[in-house]
């Protein structure tokens, strides 16, 4: 059998979820019961990362501190692993995560632009911290282009490298062949994030595994942006019968899934209507609470809003569009 490390980020994608208002009991409860299960990684933070609770995308309920020394304290056997897109933290907040424990740091970037991430890696080699870089929206570049920009990464320090499906939009075969593509290139492990817009996440995370990526996120009950993650406690179990060895306790991640639904969700993430739209669209699954308000307010169709965004090319980051697209359209339809 073949090795998978798998990468639970449950404590920071699904902030988003919830619009960043996890509190400490419910980040302390789910971390513990993730390292009782033998989850290799355990991620932490805003839904944005580092030093991105603010106005324009939402305060957090818990500061960054008080979050990393929460989570490190309830973990034993567990690495804890953090999350940052550079513009939204710094330097400062990767020292800051390096002092309180943090074993892995991922600088996220969008997947043209991995120069954005240059100084950080550099920084992270420096530190001799496992900074990771994982390219963002990777549906909008080829297979050739993302192996380039991967390799790249690599060369700026990061000792891993992988895609994030971001919007839910790819089917396997385009994971199949991007994250081919990148395992070629690099001498390094290879990552897969993926979100489940189009009901396909645990499909393409085994895609993923069998084309050469060693690193593979999932969210317990699927808990994330938008339709949510690839779900834990299913992707576990297939990747086992795929023939793929993850070291994860399945009574003990049930039970950590259990307890995500009860503790930390009104309800699991549903592949609902806007959800198939922002996949379909190729728009960040971050968006959707945005999108849906400011939609609201204007009487816009939300799934206009995205097939706007979508022929935009709107990315992270830029959530200021949505506002935008909602106006000219509220224009229109008056």
């Amino acid at each position: 059998m073949t090795d998978v490390v798998v990468h639970d980020p449950t404590l920071r994608d699904g902030q988003h979820a919830v619009r960043h208002q996890l509190g400490v009991a419910a980040l302390r409860g789910y971390a513990e019961a993730a390292d009782a299960a033998g989850v290799p990684v355990v991620e932490v933070g805003h839904g944005n990362g580092l030093g991105a609770s603010s106005l324009q995308v939402g305060r957090a309920a818990v500061s960054d501190d008080l979050m990393l020394a929460t989570v490190r304290a309830a973990l034993r056997r567990s690495k804890m692993g953090v999350f940052m897109l550079p513009g939204w933290g710094t330097s400062a907040d990767l020292r800051k995560a390096i002092a309180h424990g943090a074993d892995v740091i991922r600088i996220g970037v969008h997947c043209t632009e991995p120069s954005l991430a240059e100084r950080h890696l550099g920084f992270l080699a420096e530190q001799g911290a496992d900074g990771h870089c994982v390219l963002m929206m990777s549906h909008m570049a080829t297979a050739a282009q993302l192996a380039e920009h991967a390799a790249t990464a690599v060369g700026y320090g990061a000792r891993a490298v992988g895609l994030m499906d971001s919007a839910g939009n790819f089917l396997p075969q385009d994971v199949s062949d991007r994250i081919g593509a990148i395992a070629a290139a690099v001498d390094v492990p290879v990552i897969f994030h993926g979100h489940n817009n189009l009901g396909m996440a645990v499909a393409n995370s085994v895609a993923a595994a069998q084309a050469g990526a060693t690193i593979i996120d999932g969210c317990a009950r699927g808990f994330g942006a938008g339709a949510g993650n690839t779900q834990l406690e299913v992707l576990v179990p297939v990747l086992e019968r795929t023939g793929f060895r993850t070291g994860i306790d399945l009574y003990g991640l049930l039970d950590a899934a259990d307890f995500a639904e009860r503790e930390l969700m009104p309800a699991p993430p549903t592949t609902d209507t806007v959800s198939i739209v922002s996949g379909l669209a190729g728009v960040f699954s971050g968006f959707k609470h945005q999108v849906l308000d400011a939609s609201r307010r204007s009487g816009v169709d939300p799934r206009d809003v995205f097939f706007e965004l979508g022929r935009r090319q709107a990315i992270a980051g830029q959530e200021d569009l949505i506002v935008d697209v909602v106006a000219e359209l509220g224009e229109v339809a008056s």
